[in-house]
């Protein structure tokens, strides 16, 4: 695929870009945009972020000296043309597919992925680290930090803005301003002012004049104090820029995100200023490929095609917002989410109740302790984040929510393994941290009216409780009765002797394809337990099956160090049960990128591979 590209096919590294022409450049960005549209229509993966900033990208690595300057991108999938240009270009074409290279940065890598990034609002602390490291090795590499405007949503970015302030090293942050509109400093009067404060002559001038004053006697003080309000209310008046400016950066733009030959000369004028910089640049989604700005929000991220889907089944995400959206009439409730309105399902919920529904953006601690609020004033929230991003908030869920007894439901959605966006979104450590926690009910539906089940139960009786569910279609008949349940309680699917499965949520269907090849092949009816409640444990039913069974196989998708089977292993020492329990789950190890199904292969969380587990240890 790659070598149709003229120029593409000829670059390997960022010193390749070097001896381009700004006319080449161009053109280089253009097979860039066309390489990432065929490649993730094809396989899947982020697209209109990456393709935005393709500009962006090339003017970086032609204006710095990676690896030696560090690039540290936040979030990472706006990284592909970053990964194309720093010799992987080649394995861009298998990016995000099991043993192919991952969609997000990743130190182990390459040389020029300087620092990992999967979530959000990350980059400004990181770069900090990097340029105080460089500080204190007394090297004189540059640090930039490239950061989107909704990470900067996040609260950790102010964080390091406010120490980045305050420290004053050299640090560059370009704001990658995707935004639909801008302010309407953008144009002439703002490449005039841009050009002024990027030449090195003013910013000599500028320094050399407030060095002056502040040796002016007596009158020194108000002196810079008025050149410090003249030059604030200037920018304030014509840039968005003085947030940063009080801060202690010194903010420069907006600038055009698409002007590769115009970014090159900002950027190389930035590196003279040692000092903390911050760059705004406006970059637009939409551009390089057909699609509108509005649906270039909806591009966000493409997935394969899929073929023979069952019309009958729909996803756990889109069966929340049915779910939410029933109950709705009759309950009282508010849903807060964190920049996922459409990720998590809740469209026609929020459609449908406008008023019932918050998006915080890309700030998980502020959502939960938020919801907080909401609840002791007595609102009951409803929480939905993915499972990945929800654990950036276990303080404010310990500390402003379980410790306070308030009634909150947190939905994690894409529990266990997500596919191809690999470790930095696998949700595979809810189970082990949420029932750590005091006060805290852990359920797993297996299916979708079990969490219709699940949700009115927890909302009838403003219960504090975490649901997880995968990334993957379920079964939802709305005609289906409620049902509240009893919390702690769980079901027997298949009733057996012997031997004893206790496993929940996504492992349950798996689990029935066990029963069935340990009866064909085996002659042996075994037990299959829907253990829907993780916390608390179904003590009474755990009891009775104790008398009856000599094997429990615990299985579930989620790391085995603090999870399910730990807490049949605590409750069997604690009450001197001696049984034989094996478990199967993730072990204490980060999985990779692949498909759901891959993954689950290798886990070893398949029902053929489940079955050659029973038959191993039954006869041990």
């Amino acid at each position: 695929m790659i070598e149709k590209f003229k120029i593409l096919n000829n670059i390997d590294n960022p010193d390749d870009l070097k001896r381009l022409s700004f006319e080449d450049l161009n053109l280089l960005s253009s097979e860039i945009y066309e390489y990432i549209h065929e490649v993730i229509s094809d396989k899947g993966g982020h697209y209109s972020s990456p393709l935005g900033v393709v500009d962006l990208t090339i003017a970086l690595h032609y204006a710095y000296n990676t690896p030696s300057d560090k690039l540290i991108w936040d979030v990472g999938h706006q990284a592909y043309a970053h990964k194309i240009l720093t010799e992987r270009k080649k394995e861009f074409e298998n990016i995000r597919q099991l043993n192919g290279i991952s969609g997000f940065l990743k130190i182990d890598e390459s040389k020029y992925d300087s620092f990992g990034a999967g979530h959000s609002s990350t980059s400004i602390s990181a770069a900090l680290g990097f340029a105080h490291a460089r500080d204190m090795n007394k090297e004189k590499n540059q640090v930039v930090a490239i950061i989107g405007d909704g990470a900067l949503t996040g609260g950790m970015a102010y964080e390091g803005l406010n120490n980045l302030g305050y420290h004053r090293t050299q640090l560059t942050v370009i704001l990658n301003d995707n935004s639909f509109s801008i302010s309407k400093s953008v144009g002439a009067l703002s490449k005039y002012l841009t050009r002024i404060t990027t030449n090195p002559t003013y910013n000599k001038l500028r320094n050399e004049i407030w060095n002056i004053s502040g040796k002016i006697p007596v009158v020194s003080e108000q002196v810079q104090s008025f050149l410090r309000k003249t030059e604030g209310t200037v920018k304030s008046y014509l840039t968005p820029g003085i947030l940063f400016e009080e801060l202690g950066l010194r903010y420069i733009g907006p600038i055009d995100g698409h002007d590769i030959e115009g970014m090159i000369k900002v950027f190389k004028s930035v590196q003279s200023m040692n000092t903390p910089v911050l760059l705004h640049v406006f970059t637009d989604k939409s551009k390089g490929h057909s699609l509108s700005k509005h649906d270039a929000v909806k591009s966000y991220s493409i997935s394969k095609s899929k073929k023979n889907q069952n019309s009958k089944n729909i996803s756990f995400s889109n069966t929340l917002g049915k779910v939410l959206f029933l109950l709705s009439d009759n309950y009282k409730f508010h849903c807060v989410t964190a920049a996922m309105e459409i990720g998590t399902g809740l469209k026609s919920f929020v459609e449908k109740n406008p008023n019932r529904y918050i998006d915080v953006g890309i700030a998980e601690e502020h959502a939960i302790t938020y919801s907080a609020g909401l609840s002791a004033s007595g609102i009951l929230p409803i929480i939905t984040i993915y499972s990945t991003f929800m654990q950036r908030a276990y303080d404010q869920i310990i500390h402003d929510v379980a410790l306070q007894k308030l009634p909150a439901i947190f939905c994690m959605d894409r529990a266990g393994v997500v596919g191809n966006d690999g470790p930095t979104h696998h949700g595979i450590f809810d189970v082990s941290f949420m029932r750590s926690i005091p006060n805290m009910i852990v359920t797993a539906p297996m299916n979708g009216n079990e969490m219709y089940n699940l949700m009115y139960t927890a909302i009838k009786n403003k219960l504090i409780l975490s649901i997880r569910y995968p990334k993957q279609l379920t079964s939802f008949d709305e005609n289906l009765p409620l049902e509240e349940l009893d919390v702690g309680s769980w079901s027997i699917l298949n009733k057996g002797k012997s031997i004893c499965i206790l496993t929940f949520g996504s492992m349950i269907n798996t689990c029935i394809k066990v029963v069935d090849l340990q009866k064909k092949e085996n002659n042996r009816n075994i037990t299959l337990v829907n253990c829907r409640f993780i916390k608390p444990l179904d003590s009474n039913l755990l009891d009775k099956l104790v008398l009856n069974h000599d094997l429990f196989v615990v299985v579930e998708e989620g790391v085995l160090s603090g999870g399910f089977g730990s807490a049949i292993l605590e409750y069997f020492s604690l009450n001197s049960i001696v049984k034989k329990v094996k478990l199967i789950g993730i072990n204490d190890e980060f999985s990779s990128q692949g498909t759901r199904s891959e993954l689950l292969d290798m886990l070893g969380l398949n029902s053929s591979s489940i079955n050659l587990f029973i038959n191993k240890k039954y006869n041990e």
